[in-house]
């Protein structure tokens, strides 16, 4: 009988490691905090954790700025942390995967530096993508995700490519060196435990020749909402993302990991909102899995969220591939906050200012049962278990992320859902390590919300989500396979079965719903409703 594929239904864990858990009492998570806390993660449920960049870099954006991909940042550990923390991690039945960045280096690495340092047109250039500019003006109109161009000019006059901050150069991915040194990177780690990677914007890399104008082309384009569904606008060729090209490095990267035994695996964080567009990466000679941003994206609409599941399943399906489901991660706001707005927004601003939380948290905790009664695999963000909002009124001038400074200060960027996760006590640091501060401020009124006040509490969403993610893995209808969605409870309800003798509930609706008759609750989102009601912004699972 063929061993089954792990990563096909896992639930995977994202620790955000600057804010997990600090060990040394600095202010800053480490891989030493991490080690202490492999035990909640465990006793949560889940399956894997994926940790964010823990290499050396120059922080300028929180580590995807890379300086050396084969070793430790200092601030975080060493070489041998990192080896007993993937240890420690199998011990405990929790597969590791990190992260890795190859879109671009930071530009304290040695080849960006040698490239800076010799002359144009030299062989040390190649390696990135330095051009001559128009005149005064860079070589072409593209912008940087963080704000402002694309492009810095050097003292000789030639501009370099940053799609992010100016010290983030992208690499030039048809250049052999890169291809090269990549592969040592991905082997590097797996001969020390590394389960797998995930791939940070695994959607740019290769870029359109002679670099053209991004012109009026948006990526990705904006869908629009009509009668509670989100439509797309015609899908368009772009000149730095989504490249048919991209896919040559991914058969390569997929063949050098099934060399390993269990072959090691991969996720791709891909913003491709197309199904079609994003089921390329998932090809069977190609990456595992991959984020699904469409699902992230979609507000909290039964007609709009049901498009977006079963296109995914479709596209998902026509590959071989399991989807994989998430809420919220290190770049967007907390699903907490998102749901507490009218309109809900996946990136990081908002449009309605009057957040009412209460709501959002309630819609969260549905939302998790929606998510892990899909099928597929699932990955949380750290502290959704806890039921974090966005910490949207972080000061000024604690602000980090390079967004808040690349964008004139008119867009305070991802800070807000990087904050440090309350472990214990009522007052800052809650237990996040033995100093007295943390590198971003926790707000005065986390002390409900740590670890520690919420376990053994039976409706706190802690405990939602340990018992969610236990029945998860004990019953047989959930993980990998298909649904059925059902239309029979009324409108602004989302319901599907699964087999065998599974139902999944969502009220998105206005009104509380009856429940089907027969079926008893396996686990609901909200305390005890009258019998046979499911309230408004709650989920349930039933069981024959």
């Amino acid at each position: 009988m063929a061993q089954r594929e792990w990563w096909r239904d896992a639930v995977i864990y994202q620790v955000y490691i600057r804010s997990f858990a600090d060990g040394d009492g600095d202010g800053l998570g480490d891989i030493s905090g991490l080690r202490a806390g492999l035990d909640h993660i465990a006793g949560l449920g889940a399956d894997a954790l994926w940790i964010n960049p823990w290499y050396p870099s120059p922080m300028v954006d929180a580590g995807y700025d890379v300086s050396d991909y084969r070793a430790v940042e200092p601030r975080f550990g060493t070489l041998a942390d990192a080896e007993l923390l993937i240890g420690e991690a199998h011990e405990r039945g929790l597969r590791v995967l990190l992260d890795i960045v190859p879109n671009h280096t930071s530009s304290e690495h040695p080849w960006f530096r040698e490239a800076v340092a010799a002359a144009p047109g030299t062989p040390a250039r190649d390696r990135y993508l330095f051009r001559r500019g128009r005149g005064a003006l860079p070589p072409n109109d593209w912008r940087s995700v963080f704000g402002g161009p694309a492009w810095t000019r050097v003292a000789d006059g030639e501009w370099y490519l940053h799609l992010f901050d100016p010290g983030q150069p992208d690499l030039n991915w048809e250049h052999p060196d890169v291809r090269a040194d990549f592969a040592e990177t991905l082997r590097f780690w797996f001969d020390r435990g590394v389960d797998g990677f995930r791939i940070d914007v695994a959607n740019s890399l290769v870029k359109e020749p002679g670099l053209p104008d991004v012109g009026e082309r948006r990526y990705p384009p904006q869908r629009v909402e009509v009668d509670g569904r989100l439509v797309r606008p015609p899908w368009t060729a772009h000149p730095h993302w989504d490249r048919d090209e991209v896919h040559d490095v991914y058969r390569e990267w997929r063949a050098l990991a099934d060399e390993y035994d269990p072959p090691r695996v991969f996720v791709a964080e891909a913003w491709v909102d197309e199904p079609d567009r994003l089921s390329r990466y998932l090809r069977s000679d190609e990456l595992h899995t991959a984020f699904n941003f469409t699902y992230l994206t979609t507000p909290w609409l039964p007609a709009a969220m049901r498009d977006a599941i079963e296109e995914t399943l479709a596209e998902h399906a026509a590959v071989g591939a399991p989807p994989t489901w998430v809420l919220s991660n290190h770049d967007v706001t907390r699903h907490v906050s998102r749901y507490a707005r009218r309109r809900q927004v996946a990136g990081r601003s908002t449009t309605d200012p009057d957040a009412d939380l209460a709501l959002g948290l309630r819609r969260a905790r549905a939302a998790v049962l929606l998510t892990m009664a899909l099928p597929g695999g699932a990955y949380l963000y750290q502290g959704e278990e806890l039921g974090l909002p966005e910490v949207e009124d972080l000061p000024d001038e604690v602000l980090q992320d390079p967004t808040w400074q690349r964008s004139g200060h008119t867009d305070r960027g991802r800070d807000g859902c990087r904050v440090p996760l309350p472990w214990s006590g009522d007052a800052p640091p809650y237990g996040f390590g033995p100093g007295a501060t943390t590198w971003l401020p926790q707000p005065a009124d986390w002390g409900p919300l740590s670890v520690a006040a919420q376990t053994g509490d039976p409706e706190s969403t802690l405990e939602l989500y340990r018992t969610a993610l236990r029945l998860r893995h004990d019953t047989e209808a959930l993980g990998d396979g298909s649904l059925r969605f059902r239309d029979d409870l009324g409108p602004g309800v989302l319901a599907f079965d699964r087999s065998p003798g599974f139902t999944c509930v969502v009220n998105m609706g206005t009104e509380p719903v009856a429940l089907p008759a027969g079926p008893r609750v396996l686990l609901a989102s909200t305390s005890p409703a009258p019998a046979g009601l499911l309230p408004v912004d709650a989920a349930v699972w039933l069981v024959e």
